[in-house]
């Protein structure tokens, strides 16, 4: 066996990849996508919250987005690797075995935009405003979820001799017919982990520089990770998708993901140049805040008639009040009778 580069990446055993708890098998796989939507979600929530947003509203679009994104990934992952699983004798249960891996990010996107636009609609959210918080948030929850596939021997390249190429058993299933033992790969989970991490740091910078709203910070993200995953794709051994022209069907919906990205950025930035006035749709907004009043005491709201409010309150039509303006309201009142 040739000897291995002091600084090669190691796979982690393949029993680490999962544990049984009781008469449950946790998979480490799992609990990376999990790790990743909690990340994600709380990510999303600071930053609507800080746009005007209620705390907590993000949990009632992602009960609808989430469930829903990974059903999307599944059926995009089975749908262009149909030779993995539909074959004379295949075992059909294999399809539904998300835990094993098998979860494509451009399905989960177009089952996570359903669930999203129906979360919003429900919850009063704009959409687009809903796109931007999540779009930084997406990369760091695609970074921590690629960690799963290092624990699975997966997602990894052609043939290297870099210093920090990645080790696979040559029993892997995806191991290249004729090559030796000992031979490393790029690791391209790796490089995804790297690539959405800068991805992170640009698109906050973008966004604190111009103030993207309206959709466009989403847009540029379609555009960085499309750009990045293509070219993994280009270079990926390991079952990967299957191809139309013989180009892989991932890298494919790559090259839409830019273009849809630049069609998106270029119609939002004509539709909507002004700034993003609230992230609520028109008519809505958080729910208003009854103070608590202290026991033996009058508060200002209390002499005109009026609930206390917070100060991300709304006037029914989407626009925000601030703190002079709901003082001002407050004094002019009319006392309720």
């Amino acid at each position: 066996m040739p000897s291995l580069s002091p600084a090669s990446i190691p796979s982690p055993p393949l029993e680490f990849s999962q544990f049984p708890v009781g008469p449950l098998t946790i998979h480490i796989y799992a609990l990376f996508i999990l790790a990743g939507i909690v990340a994600a979600m709380l990510m999303v929530n600071h930053r609507l919250t800080k746009r005007g947003g209620e705390s907590g509203v993000v949990i009632d679009i992602v009960l609808w987005a989430v469930p829903l994104g990974i059903v999307g990934a599944r059926i995009y992952h089975v749908l262009t690797h149909g030779s993995d699983y539909f074959y004379p004798g295949a075992d059909l249960v294999r399809v539904v075995q998300i835990w094993d891996g098998g979860n494509a990010l451009y399905g989960s996107l177009i089952g996570g935009a359903i669930g999203a636009a129906i979360g919003c609609r429900f919850a009063g959210i704009r959409l687009w405003s809903f796109a931007d918080a999540l779009a930084p948030a997406m990369l760091v929850a695609q970074a921590i979820g690629r960690l799963g596939n290092w624990f699975n021997h997966e997602l990894f390249g052609l043939p290297t001799t870099l210093p920090w190429g990645l080790e696979i058993e040559s029993t892997n299933g995806a191991f290249p017919v004729g090559l030796p033992d000992g031979t490393l790969f790029h690791p391209l989970f790796a490089y995804e982990i790297i690539w959405n991490l800068v991805g992170v740091v640009v698109l906050l910078a973008l966004e604190r520089r111009f103030r993207l709203r309206w959709g466009k910070l989403f847009a540029l993200y379609l555009v960085w990770y499309g750009l990045g995953r293509a070219w993994l794709e280009s270079i990926r051994i390991d079952p990967s998708s299957d191809g139309f022209l013989g180009v892989p069907a991932n890298v494919w919906a790559s090259f839409a993901a830019v273009l849809l990205g630049i069609i998106l950025f270029v119609v939002q930035s004509r539709r909507h140049p002004g700034v993003e006035t609230s992230v609520y749709r028109a008519g809505r907004g958080p729910r208003p805040v009854v103070a608590k009043k202290k026991k033996g005491s009058a508060s200002d709201d209390e002499s005109t008639g009026l609930e206390s409010v917070d100060d991300s309150a709304t006037d029914g039509t989407g626009e925000r009040w601030t703190d002079d303006e709901l003082k001002a309201r407050s004094e002019s009142a009319t006392p309720l009778r």
